[in-house]
């Protein structure tokens, strides 16, 4: 038996933590240890080359990349913290015996590994950061509403694929509130909900109507930056998604984390079939909502529904009936934050404040962000950040 042997033995009885043997670096590793467990040398200089090749694409230092993978790790026991259940005794004994096996495997160093093989010197280096698995393990379970766990500890916005799964957003929007100037109002609105909804306490869907280019869109995601950290996640739901709306109350009822699930730019036409199936959602299901879960819509329409004068006229008997089912959905959010576009004054304030950020000071700055505003068909947030951005590249 190699000085390897206890170790190998110990990574492939891994429970709890089995998710970290399945590919990857973890993977090699054992395969590694395996050749030198049963004396092949020059099997065992192979997989070595493979383990490394594959923990450099994963950034190059095993004590980091054995955290990063046991706290994004989703298994039985930490779906019981999430739940606020007290797993049995058995399994943590199981955690505290496998959270020590793995901190030895991170605290692997390139020379032990390479000791005793033939041509070790010409074998590759690579990281090993001096880690606390079972203490850093410890803290984000304590903490379990503010980190979560699983694809929802490592990233804050996500979509949903074609079949209705949770993915996460590769390269999320990084608007900052801060970026965001004026709406001051109407942001606070929004912070305070969603406050509210990360206390505990009674939060309500909103939705948030306006004139295009307002920043409807840009306050949900940067008030999901701003208020990541505290347990905030946003899930985007596109229009032909709404079906899935059910399954994921269903499936996110049960985590700790608190999410929003963001409907942009969300209108209907007369009889759309989505229409009815979110109403139900909003209110009238026979599921009972799920407190760490609100729904969030944009639009620039007020009730939604897309009308025409014809809908209002015609030979319906209970005219009026037809026009309160049409306007129903907007009323079934508790909360309604309108966007209205700036007045001018408004709209050259937002110009100077984002050409100040960019040290812009152009003496006929006001003129041009008018004559530019006229030329995108009207004043608007977006007008203004298009404009700085125009004056920025043309070095003015």
């Amino acid at each position: 038996m190699t000085q390897f042997s206890n170790l190998l033995t110990r990574l492939r009885a891994l429970s709890v933590f089995r998710g970290l043997l399945c590919g990857g670096p973890m993977e090699a590793l054992c395969s590694y240890l395996t050749d030198r467990e049963i004396g092949d040398a020059w099997e065992a200089v192979s997989s070595y080359g493979g383990f490394v090749a594959r923990l450099y694409e994963e950034g190059g230092d095993l004590g980091l990349y054995v955290q990063r993978e046991l706290l994004a790790n989703e298994n039985p026991y930490i779906r019981a913290i999430g739940r606020g259940e007290t797993p049995p005794d058995f399994m943590e004994r199981c955690v505290e015996a496998e959270l020590e096996t793995l901190q030895e495997a991170a605290s692997l160093t390139p020379d032990r590994l390479r000791a005793g093989l033939d041509g070790a010197e010409f074998l590759p280096d690579f990281g090993t950061a001096a880690v606390d698995l079972a203490g850093e393990y410890r803290r984000r379970t304590a903490e379990i509403g503010r980190y979560g766990y699983g694809i929802y500890a490592g990233c804050h916005m996500f979509c949903l694929d074609d079949e209705g799964n949770i993915a996460p957003v590769r390269h999320p929007d990084p608007i900052r509130l801060e970026e965001l100037v004026g709406y001051e109002r109407e942001r606070g609105l929004v912070l305070d909900n969603l406050r509210a909804l990360l206390a505990g306490r009674s939060a309500a869907n909103m939705l948030l109507t306006g004139d295009a280019g307002t920043g409807k869109s840009s306050t949900v995601k940067a008030a999901c930056n701003a208020l990541r950290g505290e347990g905030l996640r946003i899930v985007e739901v596109r229009r032909d998604q709404l079906r899935f709306i059910p399954a994921l109350l269903d499936l996110l009822s049960e985590n700790p984390l608190k999410f929003i699930l963001f409907i942009d730019d969300l209108s209907f036409q007369k009889d759309d079939d989505n229409y009815s199936a979110l109403k139900a959602v909003l209110e009238g299901s026979v599921s009972a909502r799920s407190g760490n879960v609100i729904l969030c819509a944009t639009s620039n329409r007020r009730h939604i529904v897309k009308e025409k004068f014809s809908d209002r006229e015609g030979d319906d008997v209970h005219r009026n009936d037809t026009l309160q089912e049409t306007v129903s959905l907007a009323e079934r959010f508790g909360l309604h934050v309108t966007f209205q576009k700036p007045g001018k004054d408004d709209y050259l304030s937002i110009v100077r404040a984002l050409a100040g950020r960019r040290g812009i000071g152009h003496p006929e700055l006001d003129m041009l962000a008018e004559r530019f505003a006229l030329g995108r068909g009207g004043r608007s947030p977006r007008a203004a950040r298009q404009f700085v951005d125009n004056m920025a590249a043309k070095g003015l």
